[in-house]
């Protein structure tokens, strides 16, 4: 295995995938690695190296590359750095990166969990970017969607044509460790209220006679438009629930908002109805479902 792979991307989903296959468009060196048989024939398809697990990603970089984490959660994140059993990821990564290498986290986590990994990471020299995304896989994909980036200024300035080549919206919010996360967190709970109240909204126009396709365009041009309603509401119109964002993605997040705004001693009204609404489809089994089908759960009334 050559060791000069730029970019070794673990977890090749919607979004790692469409990172994965911008970064390849641009001529980046990019190796893959996933569990999913398929989700790694893919990437390869675009032009990444296919790797045999976490630990062989590591190994594939070059002197400053960086490993982009972009599984589902912290217990996936923890195996993929530390190899820790049970949850098919293979070998941990961390032991063998190199002091000038980067850690790119980019799930949904709490800042806690990015802090904690930040500083078992510094202990080896290896840069932490704490840089969760928003945007959907086709943003992803044309660099359009949006990076949150918490990193030390040392790491910022290493790292920062990979952080350009990903995203043409790159926004620094600190370089505290976690504060990527905490500002995505703040993002998706409002992501979520507001896809909640898009449901709501078109099952209302449905209920009042109105034709929910027209009556989304007129919110589109008007007050109430955004673009999570927009993008969720248009293909739930269409019977369109091929899971681009799965529900469980938004549960687990507005969850994790929920316990962060608890500890600033914050109540958010809304987040709550929105986390309890989310838990409700969870629930009713709609877990693997595109998350636009909250429409769903509201034609179908709540208590």
């Amino acid at each position: 295995m050559s060791h000069g792979l730029a970019v070794a991307v673990v977890g090749a989903g919607n979004m790692g995938g469409g990172m994965l296959g911008r970064l390849c468009d641009l001529g980046w060196s990019v190796g893959v690695h996933d569990t999913d048989p398929q989700a790694q024939a893919k990437a390869v398809d675009l032009g990444a190296v296919p790797l045999d697990s976490a630990m062989q990603a590591a190994k594939s970089l070059s002197p400053h590359g960086v490993l982009l984490v972009a599984v589902v959660d912290a217990a996936q994140t923890e195996a993929v750095l530390w190899g820790e059993v049970g949850h098919g990821l293979g070998q941990g990564a961390g032991a063998h990166l190199q002091a000038g290498q980067a850690v790119m986290l980019c799930p949904t986590l709490a800042p806690d969990t990015v802090q904690s990994q930040a500083q078992r990471l510094s202990l080896r020299g290896v840069d932490c970017i704490d840089a969760p995304m928003s945007g959907g896989p086709l943003r992803a994909r044309d660099g359009s969607m949006s990076l949150m980036v918490a990193c030390s200024d040392v790491a910022w300035q290493r790292h920062q044509p990979v952080l350009n080549a990903l995203s043409q919206q790159v926004f620094r919010v600190g370089t505290r460790a976690g504060d990527g996360a905490r500002t995505k967190l703040v993002n998706n709970l409002l992501a979520a209220v507001n896809l909640v109240g898009s449901a709501e909204a078109m099952v209302l126009a449905e209920r009042l006679g109105l034709d929910p396709a027209t009556t989304l365009s007129v919110i589109e041009a008007s007050s109430g438009q955004s673009w999570i309603g927009s993008d969720r509401m248009r293909r739930a119109l269409a019977d369109d629930f091929e899971p681009r964002a799965h529900v469980r993605l938004l549960a687990k997040d507005t969850g994790l908002a929920m316990q962060v705004a608890e500890a600033v001693a914050f109540e958010p009204v809304l987040g709550r109805l929105a986390r309890n609404l989310f838990a409700q489809a969870m629930a009713q089994g709609l877990q693997d479902h595109d998350d636009a089908a909250l429409l769903k759960l509201m034609r179908q009334g709540r208590d």
